[in-house]
């Protein structure tokens, strides 16, 4: 049986899914906002496999997502949304999440989606640089400093810090940061690089985001 995140800020369904995993036999660490989720459920929490609301009151669960993996947490991430359009499943995809549930859905299939999860896992690739990402705030924080991000520098950002010093590739940043089918110039990739560059360099962050020319770019 496994360990389980949930982030879901409406009551009832969240009751309904943690007496469903409990009767499952799996543990269950319930939150309510992605503030909440990024400091309960990550790398060290025990979680190992989560359940993210996309709508949560105070943050995107995509952001929360990117937040945690940006933090070290390799366990998959199952979204549950009211939105079910192409482009929304893709924007979950390219936030770090593995798998996808369109309310209204049936209990039985979130558990047997859960329990393919957690039995496929992931090996954790923690990053030990010290920087906090809060998704609710769209911001960086280090020590005592905060800076404050823009939405799409945000996931810019966390997606590169959640690879944990792998080259991230240019088209799964413009993935990451803009919708799908989105027209983004090398240009305008390279000018958010750029500000995340200066913004990090205000917090005085331990490491920078380094370019791997033709290639893409890598935090070090």
């Amino acid at each position: 049986m496994a360990v389980v995140g949930v982030c879901e800020d409406d009551v009832a369904l969240r009751g309904v899914l943690v007496a469903a995993l409990k009767g499952a036999g799996h543990e269950v660490i319930s939150t309510s906002t992605g503030e909440q989720a990024v400091r309960l459920l990550g790398k060290d929490s025990g979680v190992q496999v989560c359940v993210l609301d996309i709508g949560l009151p105070d943050a995107d669960g995509r952001d929360v997502c990117l937040a945690l993996r940006a933090a070290g947490q390799p366990a998959p991430v199952l979204f549950l949304t009211a939105l079910g359009a192409v482009h929304e499943r893709l924007a979950g995809f390219h936030a770090g999440g593995d798998d996808y549930l369109t309310k209204p859905f049936a209990v039985s299939e979130l558990l047997v989606r859960l329990d393919a999860l957690a039995r496929r896992g992931t090996t954790p690739v923690a990053s030990e640089t010290g920087l906090r990402l809060d998704a609710g705030k769209h911001a960086i924080t280090f020590g005592a400093q905060e800076v404050r991000l823009s939405p799409t520098e945000f996931r810019l950002f966390a997606t590169i810090a959640g690879r944990d010093g792998e080259v991230v590739r240019r088209g799964t940043l413009v993935a990451a940061g803009w919708p799908d089918g989105a027209m983004v110039s090398d240009n305008t990739l390279d000018s958010y690089i750029r500000r995340l560059r200066t913004k990090l360099e205000g917090i005085e962050a331990p490491v920078g985001i380094e370019t791997v020319r033709g290639v893409g770019y890598t935090l070090r």
